[in-house]
């Protein structure tokens, strides 16, 4: 099988061609905006109609979620534009296309667990064009759409290495808890997605470590396993912004999503988000003595 990676040098990118690797495929085009341009029409159907993969993973995306509200356009044009070019391409050459999308499809306002059937309503730019391409992808029949949340991986920056490093100079840290989701780790996600690139269960799946944690707990659990005395201090989310002074893109306060359907359809849940936060901080440490 051949395979296309947008979005390479990002977190999930960079762990997917990871794992297809130590799965021995070797037949594998990764590719970050530097390469080609997901706006770029023509680019774009050049550069696959050149290589002809059969799967396509679209990772790259607009993610910058405050900055997507005073640039609604650009964010428009990389996550709606630039994700209907490459359901083009993929149609084009008959490719599978394995697409991130986001809990904030949602608004957060359920009493209970939202599954792949509920009704969206986003409620952020980059909340509504991510829905937007998901409504793109869904041209293509051959299409796997996975609603991911808080990400976290070796290649960028994250919530954990946010927190370690502010932990070097800070005691005490306020953080939202009235946030609750399901942290993810890209090791893990990538797996899963290549797992689903295997085979044709396709449609819309909610795809994230077992388990639900609002920021703060989430914090608390990441000092504790890197020994880190930090004492975090519960704040509400508009708290948090009047202590702050901070104005942000609108966040679901319930990101809780069902994972049933990735085992009615014959695939493995994620570990727990505990497990993946040990597992993540090992690897951190060691990234940190290949640097010395």
């Amino acid at each position: 099988m051949k395979f296309l990676i947008t979005g390479f040098k990002g977190q999930l990118g960079y762990d997917i061609n990871r794992e297809l690797v130590k799965r021995g495929y070797t037949d594998i085009l990764a590719l970050d905006k530097d390469e080609m341009d997901i706006t770029d029409r023509d680019e774009v159907l050049r550069i696959v109609k050149d290589y002809n993969p059969d799967v396509i993973f679209h990772c790259a995306a607009w993610t910058a979620v405050d900055k997507a509200e005073e640039m609604a356009d650009a964010c428009h044009n990389v996550n709606v534009i630039g994700t209907k070019n490459m359901v083009d391409a993929s149609l084009e050459v008959g490719a599978k296309i394995i697409y991130m999308s986001t809990d904030y499809v949602f608004d957060g306002t359920k009493d209970g667990i939202y599954t792949e059937d509920d009704l969206v309503n986003p409620q952020s730019v980059y909340g509504r064009t991510k829905f937007e391409g998901e409504e793109e992808v869904r041209r293509n029949p051959n299409h796997f759409i996975t609603r991911i949340s808080w990400v976290f991986g070796i290649n960028g920056g994250n919530f954990i290495r946010t927190m370690l490093k502010l932990s070097d100079n800070h005691d005490t840290l306020n953080v939202v808890d009235d946030q609750i989701g399901s942290p993810t780790y890209t090791v893990d996600l990538a797996r899963l997605l290549v797992d689903m690139s295997e085979t044709d269960k396709y449609g819309t799946y909610n795809a994230t470590n077992e388990g639900y944690v609002s920021w703060a707990d989430f914090a608390e659990y990441i000092f504790k396993v890197n020994n880190k005395n930090v004492k975090v201090n519960h704040v509400s989310t508009e708290e948090y912004l009047e202590l702050t002074g901070t104005v942000q893109a609108y966040r679901p306060r319930n990101s809780r999503l069902s994972k049933e359907k990735l085992v009615l359809n014959g695939f493995d849940k994620l570990p727990s988000w505990e497990d993946a936060t040990i597992r993540y901080s090992e690897e951190l440490k060691k990234e940190k003595v290949l640097r010395r």
